[in-house]
């Protein structure tokens, strides 16, 4: 084989590896906290609020769905969750304060956290402040979503039918 044909064959395979080399680097999105859920984050203080939103069940109320996370090696607690800004009408109610160990996660779903106002109807949005014992409290604006699908078994406050009627369910969407 000739100099120049080899010459030419290097400098082709030089650029036909070049694309793919200079999809190489860093800080591309794949390097970032991505999460694919409905729910908002809010990760810029000591107790990180994951995956916020309300199931609602019948317009005007819902369950507060959120995981929390401790970054801090001391225990914390959950002392409020309570509808802010434009959503300031909107009532929040739990049994009490819920405690967060340090360095560990809690789950809101299991606690049951009811919540009321005009705004909770799925496909809103609301404004809640989530206050801690400790660390500084979070402002987040939750989507409202309907109880079907994914979040079929959060348990959300009763509705009872008034006498003469009959409790009707939702029809599920196909998937």
């Amino acid at each position: 084989m000739n100099v120049t044909l080899r010459r030419s064959l290097a400098a082709a395979a030089v650029v036909l590896t070049a694309p793919a080399l200079a999809s190489c680097g860093f800080n591309y999105p794949t390097d970032q906290v991505y999460t694919p859920s409905v729910g908002v984050n809010d990760r810029d203080g000591d107790v990180d609020v994951l995956h916020a939103l309300v199931v609602s069940g019948a317009e005007g109320s819902g369950t507060v769905v959120a995981a929390l996370v401790n970054n801090q090696q001391e225990d914390d607690a959950l002392t409020e969750i309570a509808g802010s800004g434009p959503d300031a009408s909107v009532t929040v109610s739990s049994a009490g304060s819920v405690e967060v160990p340090g360095t560990e996660l809690v789950q809101l779903a299991e606690e049951e956290i009811g919540v009321e106002g005009e705004s909770i109807a799925p496909g809103q949005f609301v404004e809640l402040t989530f206050s801690f014992q400790n660390a500084e409290s979070v402002t987040v604006e939750v989507p409202v979503v309907a109880r079907r699908g994914d979040y079929a078994e959060i348990p959300v406050p009763s509705e009872e039918p008034t006498a003469g009627e009959t409790p009707t369910e939702e029809p599920t969407p196909a998937e």
